[in-house]
């Protein structure tokens, strides 16, 4: 699931919640997200879920189907829903795709060393990952 964290435009920053997508996001994570763009199998996407459509969910576009896309969660220990439940989503409900993960920074962490350690490991770009949309489609 995903909180909104600013009004609809073609970029918008997005909040994590849930374990569904450990450990490629965490619970608290933030995504830099973009609406209208292309999906390709490996994509971190934002949906509607199919039966509850004012509920955001972030899944992994594994593959296209017919009727829509074939997402899935990352974690495969974790039964929040995915299209294993609901089949494939249709591709209007697919809303945008994740371009970038970050982490916020902890209020303790005041030093120089510790904002400069959380930079090089809070940052980092999402992109289609291949093997992960052929491994999630194998389970």
């Amino acid at each position: 699931m995903v909180e909104n964290r600013r009004s609809r435009s073609r970029f918008e920053v997005l909040e994590v919640t849930g374990p569904s997508m450990v450990p490629t996001l965490l619970h608290g994570d933030r995504l830099l997200v973009r609406y209208g763009a292309p999906v390709r199998p490996g994509d971190v996407v934002v949906l509607r879920h199919p039966f509850q459509q004012d509920l955001l969910v972030v899944k992994r576009a594994a593959e296209r189907r017919p009727g829509g896309w074939w997402v899935l969660g990352d974690n495969p220990y974790n039964e929040t829903g995915d299209s294993t439940v609901y089949g494939a989503v249709p591709a209007e409900l697919v809303l945008a795709t994740a371009v970038l993960r970050f982490r916020p920074c902890a209020a303790d962490q005041r030093s120089l060393r510790a904002r400069v350690s959380w930079a090089a490991s809070a940052l980092r770009p999402l992109w289609a990952d291949a093997s992960a949309s052929s491994r999630l489609r194998a389970r």
